[in-house]
Formats: C-alpha cells, sequence, structure tokens
C-alpha cells in the first residue's frame, strides 16, 4: 500500500513538473528550447559525464524544472555544490523547493562571468547545461563556451545535450576536443550528449 501511494505521488508530481514546463513553454518556446522536459534516461546520461570525487561545484544552466539536478543529485553531488542560473522566475521558485541548499540565480546563463562573480568565481568540477544553443548565433554559442572554460581547470567537462546531427559549438574554433553519446532514445525528441573538454597539459 505505501509503495502504491508513493508511486501516485512520483506520478502525480510529474504531471505537475511536465504541465509547468509545457505553460512556459507555450509563452516563450524559443527560449525554452525543448518542447518536453528532459527524459530521466537523458539527465542521468549527462550526469556520468561529471564527477562528485572531484572538488568545486557544478554550474548548471538553464536547469528548468530540475530534471537534470534530480539526476546530479542522486549521482553523489549535495544541493549546496549545485548552482543553478535559470532565467524563468517560476522555475526559480519550484527547483528552490526542490533542492534546498542549491545556490539558484535568476538570470540570464549568458553573462556567465557575471554569476561567477557573484558567487565569488568558485572552483568548478563541471558545467551543464540544459540551454537550447542552436537557437543562438554560433558567435554567441562561442563566447558562452569560452566563458565557461575560463572558469574550468583542464580536463573539467562542459556537458551539453542537443537534438542534432551536429555538435552545438563545433570543432575547430578553439583548443577543447569533443566526445558525444550513443542516441538517448526515451526522450523526445531522442537526442545526444555533447562533452567538450580541453585537455591537460
Amino acid at each position: 500500500m505505501h509503495q502504491d501511494i508513493l508511486k501516485t505521488r512520483r506520478k502525480r508530481d510529474q504531471f505537475a513538473e511536465d504541465l509547468r514546463f509545457l505553460k512556459t513553454w507555450a509563452a516563450s518556446p524559443l527560449r525554452t528550447g525543448a518542447v518536453s522536459p528532459s527524459s530521466k534516461e537523458l539527465a542521468q546520461r549527462m550526469a556520468l559525464e561529471v564527477d562528485p570525487r572531484q572538488p568545486g561545484m557544478i554550474l548548471e544552466l538553464g536547469p528548468g524544472t530540475g530534471v537534470i539536478t534530480r539526476a546530479l543529485v542522486e549521482r553523489g553531488f549535495d544541493p549546496s555544490r549545485i548552482a543553478l542560473v535559470e532565467y524563468n522566475p517560476e522555475f526559480c521558485g519550484h527547483l528552490r523547493s526542490e533542492f534546498p541548499g542549491a545556490h539558484i540565480i535568476n538570470g540570464d546563463a549568458y553573462a556567465i562571468r557575471d554569476h561567477l562573480r557573484h558567487l565569488d568565481h568558485p572552483q568548478l568540477a563541471g558545467v551543464v547545461t540544459g540551454l537550447p544553443l542552436f537557437t543562438k548565433p554560433l558567435a554567441q554559442r562561442l563566447r558562452l563556451i569560452n566563458a565557461c572554460f575560463e572558469a574550468l581547470t583542464p580536463g573539467m567537462p562542459i556537458v551539453q545535450f542537443s537534438y542534432a546531427l551536429v555538435p552545438p559549438v563545433p570543432e575547430g574554433h578553439g583548443d577543447y576536443v569533443i566526445d558525444v553519446s550513443k542516441w538517448v532514445w526515451r526522450n523526445l525528441p531522442p537526442a545526444r550528449v555533447w562533452t567538450y573538454r580541453k585537455p591537460r597539459a
């Protein structure tokens, strides 16, 4: 009986989360980017790319309703080690209630240098992003990834998903290497995870 109650509660919470996401997407589809929240499988695949044994915080850009954030916590990151930069104030309120102790910034994820200054330039174990990068010009995407690399020690990852066949920030624009996952079919639409790293010296 207790398990049935928990399953019903999880389904109800998931429905509320999906509805919150869809309302926001309908109001601003280009800013929200995806047509549905990331699946648990995609979120878990992204979380595998960051290592909780590494010192420092995880910076998550565009967490939305927190599906990837939850996977990071399950991966072993305490919420106090996670900084979330989210533009939508309603999502920010939801994130505060879901992840007490996390550092939540309501603002533009592309102003990453300002947010890192606000956090007193913490050591980072990685950057995880759910931003719809393909809605931005390549020059803006390059500025974002370069700002992330400025804050990361060599070898630490920038993790991004996309639905496209090509990387959201292509090779040949900096001293970084790209790894790509297999397709995560249990996501709508199917997606892949792109991981960027600057080689260790």
